[in-house]
């Protein structure tokens, strides 16, 4: 399965890997091993990471609550778990014996704490204000709105928008 990449922030793309919340949700992370690949296409390591059964679990937990807290309708649960996993060690490289850098340490619950702090420093920088549910009826995914006026509307403009005008020109011609 592919994943979505519009949220313009990897703690906001992380909550894409449920998609069509408001419709019928599917997920795109549904065993550990795709949670492992999601990472590595993230950006966030060097290559796809392991992850143990109960990670899975609990990255799982941190999605859901991060994108409760990013859409407004956040629990004191979801600011504790997210403070959990901001205050654990980050993961990075290790110098091997022949002074070489050694990236292959990089473990999941590392990369949570990546995700958690992201989403700390967003919820709590500029951009606070501006994380946004794209305005498309079949779409649920969220962005950070960083256009200069901040009214976009759509995650994409390639897909739900280019969708959504051209709904709006048909109507007209109809008309």
């Amino acid at each position: 399965m592919s994943f979505t990449w519009v949220g313009g922030r990897p703690s906001v793309d992380f909550t894409a890997t449920l998609g069509k919340r408001r419709q019928t949700p599917f997920e795109r992370v549904p065993v550990a091993s795709d949670l492992g690949r999601w990472f590595h296409a993230a950006g966030l390591a060097d290559h796809p990471v392991a992850v143990s059964p109960r990670t899975f679990t609990r990255a799982l937990a941190l999605r859901e609550a991060l994108y409760r807290l990013f859409t407004g309708t956040t629990l004191a649960a979801d600011v504790d778990l997210v403070n959990h996993w901001s205050a654990r060690p980050l993961p990075g490289p290790r110098l091997t014996g022949d002074l070489r850098a050694d990236n292959t340490t990089t473990d999941a619950a590392g990369l949570l704490s990546v995700l958690a702090r992201d989403a700390v420093d967003l919820l709590t920088g500029p951009l606070a204000d501006r994380i946004r549910t794209c305005a498309a009826d079949d779409c649920s995914l969220l962005f950070v709105d960083e256009s200069r006026a901040g009214r976009r509307r759509w995650c994409s403009m390639n897909t739900c928008g280019a969708r959504a005008k051209m709904a709006h020109y048909r109507a007209a011609r109809v008309d």
